[in-house]
């Protein structure tokens, strides 16, 4: 690693290509009333080389502006509602997103693309920041293109969950994509719609300023493995004989992850766990345009809460039936929620406590489809989190296992450090660790 120096142009805004709507655009309820999504996430993308495109951060650059002009809310800044201080509007300003050319002393080969020791390569070299000076809680969206002597690349950015959720961010960086490959148009038109959208959570409508104070009673290790697709299959399988039903990767992986972790926690018995995955609920609202495009958060908590015990018991089918079952009564149980018919468990009033564990897919969020004429990502870092007081609540996130693996990458960091040695011999029982 002592190969690796990177060396960085100042950061200058990239504004829309062309000029874009001006005024001040209302956040959606779910976007600027939750205080668990007051922060931001840090993603990394790394692209091989392409002999027919030798100047990546030009091409992206030029990408971005183009993008920004259907996407011009990006392009603003996020203010205080001047009527209202406990909500938060996007000014569109057309100011632009920082942008930062960054080149790399040494080939990808070099740091086997990053796949197997991503911890071990500065972080921060990697990813923008904007000029000293700048607040940039106000900016929503930053992005660095570094590139390497082998010709390959690396995409850093940056983004304030207040204007995207997971599909939102996955949508703008796949647009971003259309344009440097020459498209006219994002193949998904954007679209606002923010005051369609009603509160999907019982989170307070006065959350407490940014930044909120960090916690950590925890302290989490942080692991990375991948779980062969052979494992899966034969969790699957088994899991049709005994019950007749079919079931996802998801639910037999979440299901098992959290099997494990529940049995290497140590917990008493009769002490509720729960397991909580968000859900997008865009088609379920019915308000949204049926060809989508909406890239605000727009996702419902499915909460799963059992005893320690029954978890730690449960066989195959049992613990995959409760992962399938909850998602799949979602949608009545959203309708339900709208309705008022229902009160929802309310997973953002986060509690620093042990026993509750949360699951993020990013398979099917888009960002393994971004393609900037390069072809799509050799490796995604996963999704991490710059300023969160929801970092306590121990996490997976779920990737694309880096080719030529075929399976799942679990990215975890849910057990402390006494915990790590009994959680890691707990997914051997089930999973081929590639």
């Amino acid at each position: 690693m002592s190969l690796f120096s990177v060396t960085k142009r100042a950061p200058e805004l990239v504004g829309p290509s062309e000029p874009t709507p001006a005024g001040h655009r209302p956040f959606s309820p779910n976007d600027d009333t939750n205080p668990a999504l007051r922060f931001f996430l840090e993603m990394i993308l790394v692209f091989g080389r392409c002999e027919d495109q030798p100047e990546p951060a030009k091409a992206v650059r030029g990408a971005l502006a183009r993008a920004l002009v259907p996407y011009y809310p990006v392009a603003g800044r996020i203010v205080t509602d001047a009527d209202d201080a406990s909500k938060l509007q996007v000014a569109c300003t057309g100011e632009g997103a920082w942008f930062v050319e960054a080149s790399a002393g040494c080939s990808l080969a070099e740091l086997e693309y990053m796949e197997n020791q991503p911890h071990l390569v500065p972080k921060a070299q990697l990813l923008p920041s904007p000029p000293q000076g700048v607040d940039h809680k106000a900016v929503p969206f930053m992005m660095q293109v570094t590139e390497f002597k082998c010709g390959g690349f690396v995409v850093g950015i940056k983004y304030n969950h207040v204007m995207f959720d997971g599909l939102g961010i996955g949508q703008f960086m796949v647009a971003i994509g259309d344009m440097a490959r020459g498209l006219p148009q994002p193949t998904v038109k954007p679209v606002w719609c923010r005051e369609l959208v009603p509160r999907l959570s019982n989170s307070p409508k006065e959350p407490p300023p940014m930044p909120l104070e960090p916690v950590a009673p925890f302290k989490f290790e942080d692991r990375t493995m991948d779980v062969s697709l052979q494992s899966i299959n034969e969790l699957k399988s088994q899991f049709v004989k005994e019950t007749g039903r079919s079931c996802s990767v998801f639910d037999v992986v979440a299901a098992k992850l959290w099997q494990s972790r529940t049995r290497a926690a140590d917990l008493e018995p009769d002490v509720d766990v729960a397991f909580l995955f968000p859900v997008s609920v865009r088609k379920e609202l019915g308000v949204l345009p049926e060809e989508g495009g909406y890239y605000g958060n727009c996702v419902f908590p499915v909460v799963i809460q059992a005893p320690s015990q029954q978890v730690v018991n449960a066989s195959l089918s049992e613990i995959v039936s409760l992962v399938k079952d909850a998602k799949d009564e979602l949608p009545a149980k959203f309708r339900r929620f709208l309705n008022g018919d229902e009160e929802h468990e309310n997973p953002f009033g986060v509690k620093s406590l042990y026993g509750l564990m949360g699951v993020t897919d990013f398979r099917r969020l888009g960002v393994f489809e971004v393609d900037y004429g390069w072809g799509t990502p050799k490796y995604v870092i996963s999704p991490s989190v710059d300023d969160n007081p929801m970092r306590t609540v121990a996490g997976c996130t779920i990737l694309n296992s880096p080719a030529p693996k075929e399976g799942v990458r679990l990215v975890t960091n849910c057990v402390v450090k006494e915990h790590l040695e009994a959680f890691r011999d707990e997914m051997k029982k089930w999973a081929q660790l590639l």
